[in-house]
């Protein structure tokens, strides 16, 4: 595996659109280990010693005290040689998968000038896509990872539910919150997962047998799935697709037996769900500061506040089925499917307001609102359209088997599909 590399400095006026604090580093590493001479972009909802969490709101960064210690995750990655350039900006309170945020705007995305970075783990991924962090530490409720680190051509991992301690994290909604982080290589990301997940994913099955001998039963496909993907999109992953069929080594292909006519109502649920939670975390602070949040964040803290505790039962009835469903057909394989339904929208389509934004996260949210149910590791592989955009294909694994999935993302680095496809253009 490769060394991480080192990090880049940050200029001294730093892009406020990427950042909300930036030091020489903020903060130091606590040790020496594999992780020394990384980088990491902090998102604003981990609790950091001595500063707020601000949560992409200005009023709530001016009203909140500064934090006694530092979240799990972040220790973890200090104490095995990661300093901490910063904080980086979220959407308000990461309720939003476009990367917009109304008090700070939106973090550039270098590989689409022109177009939203992806959130709600936005100043994470633009500071790891710009250079400035060599990782890019934030959360994934219902895409907050997956769809920036597709939007911006970047590696990333949303965990198993559960695998990594949420200590010191704002939560938005707990039944679905997870620790994920983007890199710009997939074996960097494999590095951070050696630290941050538990050590008894490193002794199981992949320990046991060669690289070319993963212990997944195949690679499920569902087409009605690759549907919801726009055109562009949907040729990206048939693409890449087409070359792994014929690549020796990797998963067999097979038609997934999901009960894809479910999703509008699973997702429903899930939103029920996601929005109570949200409404029971943030609630009395949001009903107090109706005028500070973004309009698009705004109507969802008001659809939430309307969730009452019948509705999100009846939704959680809904959601143990699916997760059981989904699971049930996963297996020990694995699910492959688009992370994101569009490339990134152009910054002047999401100035447009909800009926712009809210159809992409609609169609979105049915594609990543699947590993969110079933609390699935998904990792991210980041493709390309004909025209160069970056979009990406998601890969979800087996609960608790995040360690298999990120040595299969170095797999398919190394095989270099994208080349492959292009040969035998």
């Amino acid at each position: 595996m490769t060394a991480p590399a080192m990090p880049v400095r940050v200029p001294g006026a730093f892009d406020t659109r990427v950042w909300r604090e930036v030091g020489d580093p903020l903060l130091p590493a606590t040790g020496a280990g594999p992780l020394t001479g990384t980088s990491v972009a902090v998102k604003d909802l981990f609790a950091l010693e001595g500063y707020p969490i601000g949560a992409g709101n200005a009023e709530r960064l001016a009203e909140s005290p500064d934090e006694t210690t530092t979240a799990a995750a972040v220790a973890v990655l200090q104490a095995a040689g990661a300093v901490v350039t910063g904080i980086a900006r979220t959407d308000e309170f990461a309720y939003s998968l476009a990367g917009t945020n109304s008090h700070y705007g939106t973090p550039p995305n270098p590989k689409a000038p022109g177009r939203v970075s992806g959130g709600s783990s936005s100043g994470s991924a633009s500071a790891v896509s710009l250079g400035q962090a060599t990782v890019g530490l934030g959360t994934d409720t219902g895409g907050s990872i997956r769809v920036p680190s597709a939007y911006q051509g970047l590696y990333g991992i949303r965990t198993s539910h559960g695998a990594i301690p949420t200590d010191g994290l704002l939560p938005l909604a707990p039944s679905f919150d997870t620790v994920g982080w983007m890199t710009r290589d997939a074996a960097t990301l494999a590095a951070v997962g050696k630290v941050l997940l538990p050590s008894r994913q490193f002794l199981g099955p992949l320990a046991q047998v060669p690289r070319t001998e993963l212990p997944f039963t195949g690679a499920l496909v569902a087409p009605e799935l690759l549907a919801l993907a726009e055109p562009e999109v949907g040729l990206a992953v048939d693409d890449y697709l087409a070359a792994w069929a014929v690549t020796v080594g990797l998963p067999d292909l097979q038609t997934a037996g999901l009960r894809t006519e479910h999703l509008p109502a699973w997702l429903a649920a899930y939103q029920t769900v996601q929005g109570h939670e949200a409404w029971q975390h943030h609630g009395p602070w949001v009903s107090r500061h109706w005028s500070s949040l973004g309009a698009d964040v705004a109507a969802r803290f008001h659809t939430a506040s309307g969730v009452d505790r019948h509705e999100a039962e009846d939704a959680r009835n809904v959601l143990s089925a699916a997760r059981h469903h989904i699971r049930s057909v996963i297996g020990n394989g694995l699910l492959v499917l688009p992370s994101a339904s569009t490339v990134a929208p152009l910054i002047t389509e999401a100035r447009l307001g909800a009926a712009a934004i809210e159809n992409v996260r609609r169609t979105t949210m049915q594609l990543t609102c699947i590993a969110g149910i079933a609390g699935l590791p998904a990792v991210n592989i980041p493709l390309a359209t004909g025209d160069g955009l970056p979009c990406g294909l998601s890969i979800i694994g087996p609960a608790n088997r995040d360690a298999d999935i990120l040595a299969f993302a170095i797999q398919l680095s190394e095989n270099r599909l994208h080349q492959r496809k292009n040969e035998h253009a």
